[in-house]
């Protein structure tokens, strides 16, 4: 459900990014470090967003990577945690039983 919403937002902002990149389009200047170059404000405000997109996508995908390593770096020490001490995880049908409550004889009452 949480990537549904992501991709709902991220279409949203690319919706108003590029009815606002179309309503300006006259050419601009924009100052480099040596130089100056005219462009239209439409490619400006588009390449601005898209360099964006890409940094926080970088940024995203460099998160992921590191969890991943962090998972398998955890795994790998919790094997040798179990091997060293024998320790093995209750299954889930041992789980299940503990969980259901006691029967009750009412078939007879007592007096």
């Amino acid at each position: 459900m949480k990537i549904q919403w992501s991709l709902i937002l991220a279409l949203v902002f690319a919706l108003i990014t590029a009815v606002f990149a179309v309503i300006n389009v006259e050419p601009v200047q924009v100052n480099l470090l040596f130089n100056s170059v005219h462009i239209p404000l439409i490619l400006l405000i588009l390449g601005s967003t898209l360099i964006g997109g890409i940094i926080v996508g970088s940024f995203g995908i460099y998160r992921g990577y590191r969890l991943q390593k962090e998972v398998k770096l955890l795994s790998s020490k919790l094997a040798q945690i179990q091997e060293a001490t024998g320790y093995e995880f209750p299954e889930n049908e041992n789980l299940d039983t503990e969980q259901q409550p006691a029967e009750k004889d009412i078939s007879t009452p007592q007096a």
